[in-house]
Parts: C-alpha cells; structure tokens; sequence
C-alpha cells in the first residue's frame, strides 16, 4: 500500500507541473499576441503610435485614443491606464489631447488622465504606479457632495528627461521643467524648474542644479561611471564571471 501511494503521488506531482508549464507558456503566449504595436494595433486606433512602441498585454482602461499620440520607442507597461477626455465615445476636436514623446517608458500600473491637454516629453521614465491627471475635483459647494460637483481641469507637460518615482502623483496644472526627478510618493503641483528634485505632499525642491553651483546641496555619492565606448556584450558578460573578492594570499609556510 505505501508503494501504491507513492506512485499516486508522484502521478499527481507530474501532473501539477506539466500544467503550470503549460498555464506559464499559455501566459507567455497571450502577453506577445496581445500586445499593442503600430504594426498591430489590435481594436486600438490611436492617433499616432510610433515605430518600435509597444502596450504590453493586459493593458489597462484605455478610451479616446484617436486624440492620443505615442512617440517611438515607447514601452508602456502591463495595466496602464490612457484616456483622452471624461468618457469613451466623445468628439475631442481636431487636436490631440494627450501627447507622450518618443522613448518613454511608463511602469506597470500607471495612470495618465488626460480631460484636458496632458504633454509627456522625450525620454521620460515613469516607476510603477504613477498617477498624472489633468482633472481634479472640486468642492466649492458645501452643500453638495465632492463627487457630484463638476471638477477643475488644467493642462499638465512633463518636460523631457524626467524620473516619475514608483506612487507619484502628477495633479492638474503642473509644469515640470527639463530633467526633472520625483521622488516615491510625491504629490507635484504648481510649476517645477529644470534639474530639481522634489519630494513629500505637497512636493518641494530638495536639490537642485545650475551651471554656476552646480547641486545644491552637493550629491552624497559619486557619479556612476559609464561603461566605456566599445565595450561589447560578450566582454561585459566575461566580466561577470570574475571573482568579487581577491583570491587569499598564500600562506607562508611554518618551521618545520
């Protein structure tokens, strides 16, 4: 009988993971079918998607995308939501409402509102979980609730080169200047200058740079130094194998 029983559960053992190969390559299968390119929009007809940009599937709510233009070489992430205007199936007019530059990369899970005109530049990153919106709600009315009075819009642009950190909340009429860095969690209103970084809720300027001072206050830790020019692949790999710590001097030997 123990024989018996063994047998059964290595079956059962078998069995269990032949079909979480199966689920994984099913899932691997459906993630490069479903994903959104220019060459496979799939229902999606944005007004521009550029060449080498992709959605990767499952994509989030997405609606009024013949007034949202995506540059090149933009990688949008799993669950990102995109909306152009307060509902699908709205006439926008003639302009795009939602403009997201070329290299851009927006994490998983994040939220672009666009009820009004939001702008991405070139070359912004986004962590996971970011929240731009371009409409707020209103609470002039003590009468009446929040959620019935109509909202507040202002256009957002996130000029290019900025770091969006994971949690980071984007609210209407931000402007943020050139190579801007948000920290986790920061909630951005109001206008931010070219090369700050800003923290907290509400976010203010925690560093900064200009020509003449450079970062103030001065950077804790070094710069990272770039990988030199014609380094190739294969040789950054052979560097991975080497030893992280000096091999021990040999011992001298003891009298005898």
């Amino acid at each position: 009988m123990p024989k018996s029983r063994n047998t059964f559960s290595s079956l059962a053992a078998r069995r269990r993971r032949l079909v979480t190969r199966a689920v994984q390559a099913g899932w691997r299968w459906a993630q490069r079918a479903g994903a959104v390119t220019a060459e496979r929009p799939g229902r999606l007809r944005f007004g521009a998607i550029g060449t080498g940009t992709k959605l990767a599937f499952p994509q989030g709510t997405v609606f009024g995308e013949p007034w949202i233009q995506l540059g090149d070489h933009c990688i949008v992430g799993e669950q990102v939501t995109l909306t152009a205007g307060m509902m699908p199936d709205l006439d926008l007019g003639p302009d795009p409402i939602l403009r997201i530059g070329s290299g851009v990369v927006l994490g998983r899970g994040s939220h672009v509102i666009a009820d009004t005109t939001v702008t991405i530049g070139d070359d912004c990153y986004f962590g996971p979980h970011v929240y731009v919106t371009s409409t707020n709600h209103s609470y002039d009315d003590p009468h009446q609730p929040v959620g019935k009075q109509w909202p507040r819009m202002e256009p957002v642009e996130i000029g290019p080169g900025c770091w969006v950190g994971t949690n980071a909340v984007i609210l209407p009429g931000a402007r943020l200047g050139r190579n801007v860095v948000v920290a986790a969690g920061a909630v951005v209103r109001g206008d931010v200058p070219d090369h700050a970084v800003v923290a907290g809720a509400p976010a203010r300027v925690v560093r900064s740079w200009t020509p003449a001072s450079g970062w103030q206050p001065p950077l804790r830790t070094p710069a990272p130094v770039p990988i030199p020019e014609g380094v190739t692949p294969e040789q950054l790999l052979a560097l991975s194998d080497l030893p992280t710590e000096p091999p021990p001097s040999p011992q001298a030997p003891r009298a005898g």
